[in-house]
């Protein structure tokens, strides 16, 4: 098993966030931004690091990111979409007249 804690880092010049874990890339969450505003559009686990929770590391530390910057989120990825259902303390970053749009107005 791994040594290290994985480690969320933005990799803005290819704009994705990356969980790295020994030292590897195992995941990756694609954005666009424009201006204050991050459109989360894919969020991908390499095969080989699946199963381990990964894919909420990597989308909790880019909502923390996002929330530190004070940055909009946009959830086109439905993993991110998902993630923030079932995480409503991250469901300030999408704008309410935004919510409807991600199907995210009922949550609570």
């Amino acid at each position: 098993m791994t040594g290290a804690e994985p480690m969320v880092v933005d990799n803005s010049a290819a704009g994705r966030f990356e969980v790295h874990v020994d030292g590897e890339v195992a995941g990756v969450a694609l954005y666009k931004r424009r201006g204050a505003t991050i459109s989360f559009t894919h969020t991908e686990i390499d095969s080989r690091f699946e199963g381990r929770g990964l894919g909420s590391v990597l989308v909790r530390g880019a909502l923390d990111a996002a929330r530190a910057e004070g940055a909009a989120v946009l959830p086109f990825c439905p993993f991110v979409r998902s993630y923030i259902e079932r995480h409503p303390e991250y469901l300030d970053l999408v704008p309410a007249g935004d919510r409807g749009r991600f199907d995210l107005e009922r949550v609570q």
